[in-house]
């Protein structure tokens, strides 16, 4: 809840200001909870924000923002002005972004999966749109394994030069042999989750109780979107 009320704050902030708040305070958030900054920072930087830093300057010439020039530039024949206004509100968006996904990255590192899936059953999201997701995650991690310790068992038995035909066909064999795998494996887990009492629901090891620290702390995350709504509105 703390994380879903801080990213539609971020979404909703209209100035770069109230944005660079919420961010410092992920990053205090983060390392109170003892995850290294730089290895952080890494995951939160790499993509998405210079994604979204590709997507914004189109809106920083007068073409898409007109306003005030800021600076100009000839370019041959043409002369292209970046506007004031188009620059603050490809910041607003650069910074929002790298907020947003800031406080997803944390809420990945700092909750197990398990409840996270809990947590969209109380959101009502379907079971087996649940349970789905979950085997996903973990299938994805099973078959990359595989495919790796596959990779280094040909490379160790055939080396790195092939020819053509013959690594056409290592691939489609290993492919063909990846998939009876993966149904082989299919069946086994859900044989294995029947036997085990799964009727459709997935069981979390504990139910999620509120005690007085979280009526507290969810207090306080209102009162700090209050304050954000408050100063936001003022500006």
């Amino acid at each position: 809840m703390t994380f879903a009320l801080c990213i539609v704050q971020v979404l909703c902030a209209r100035n770069i200001g109230t944005v660079a708040a919420f961010y410092a305070m992920c990053l205090v958030l983060a390392s109170l909870s003892r995850i290294n900054i730089i290895y952080f920072l890494k995951r939160t930087w790499v993509f998405i924000p210079l994604f979204s830093l590709c997507l914004a300057v189109p809106a920083l010439f007068d073409g898409i923002s007109p306003g005030d020039t800021l600076v100009a530039f000839p370019a041959g024949s043409l002369k292209f002005i970046i506007t004031r206004q188009g620059a603050a509100a490809a910041a607003l968006f650069i910074a929002r972004v790298t907020a947003s996904l800031s406080f997803a990255v944390l809420m990945s590192l700092t909750t197990r999966h398990c409840e996270l899936l809990k947590v969209l059953r109380v959101f009502k999201v379907p079971s087996l749109f649940v349970m789905t997701l979950g085997m996903c995650y973990r299938y994805i991690y099973l078959f990359a394994e595989i495919v790796e310790r596959t990779y280094v068992a040909i490379k160790s038995r055939i080396g790195v030069s092939v020819r053509d035909r013959e690594g056409r066909g290592t691939v489609a064999w290993n492919i063909a042999s990846l998939w009876a795998r993966s149904y082989r494996l299919n069946e086994e887990v859900y044989t294995a989750m029947l036997s085990r009492g799964y009727r459709g629901e997935a069981v979390a090891d504990h139910d999620f109780r509120v005690r007085t620290p979280d009526w507290v702390w969810i207090a306080c995350c209102g009162a700090v979107a209050g304050v954000a709504i408050y100063v936001s509105c003022m500006r």
